[in-house]
């Protein structure tokens, strides 16, 4: 198949420690103050992508989804562990082997249910990078969800481990999703999968 792997731009993003980001405001309502604690000028893009990352952060869950922003790495793992009943969880990225990899072909060369994430109720829990002047991921738990691990060859001999996630259940979604649109079908009719950027992190149990 044909696709590149890039991060969203928020990689080398560094999370604050826990207690530094909880003395943080972290509201929509509270915009101005963030931006003037974080030295953010309020006129850049920086200043519009923040602000939107705390409206998606504060944005209602889907139909069966259970979501949360995480300000902090501990914040994040509290979530995972708490989503999946367990504290015995394991993390996985898309891992390129060559940054800057253009668009091309690749050949996939093995295909893996990722570990843990082969239980019936197919618990999983995705976190992806926001935009944000410190490391914010927008963290859900989605049902009837799995999570494979993929290994690809690029034509130009790249190696990828990606991380793929399918999604069975897409009826609570939002009918005008990308993910429709470019798939051309309707909520709920079809799986949907798709490869998750090298700054995002699936969760699942581990055992």
């Amino acid at each position: 198949m044909t696709v590149q792997f890039a991060s969203t731009g928020t990689t080398g993003t560094k999370f604050l420690p826990r207690s530094e980001a909880e003395a943080i405001p972290f509201s929509s309502q509270k915009v101005p103050e963030i931006l003037a604690r974080l030295s953010v000028d309020p006129d850049s893009v920086e200043a519009a992508e923040m602000a939107q990352t705390l409206r998606d952060c504060e944005a209602p869950a889907a139909k069966g989804e259970k979501k949360a922003c995480a300000t902090s790495l501990e914040s994040m793992v509290d979530f995972a562990t708490a989503s999946l009943g367990t504290r015995h969880v394991r993390a996985v990225s898309t891992v390129v082997a060559k940054e800057g990899s253009p668009k091309q072909e690749y050949t996939v060369t093995g295909v893996e249910r990722a570990a843990g994430g082969t239980d019936d109720d197919g618990r999983v829990v995705a976190c992806h990078a926001e935009p944000y002047a410190y490391a914010v991921f927008a963290c859900h738990l989605t049902p009837q969800t799995r999570a494979y691990s993929v290994s690809m060859l690029g034509r130009d001999g790249t190696a990828v481990d990606a991380v793929a996630v399918c999604h069975a259940d897409t009826s609570g979604w939002n009918p005008k999703h990308v993910a429709f649109q470019v798939l051309n079908v309707k909520p709920g009719t079809v799986p949907v999968c798709h490869f998750l950027p090298q700054d995002h992190v699936v969760w699942t149990r581990s055992g």
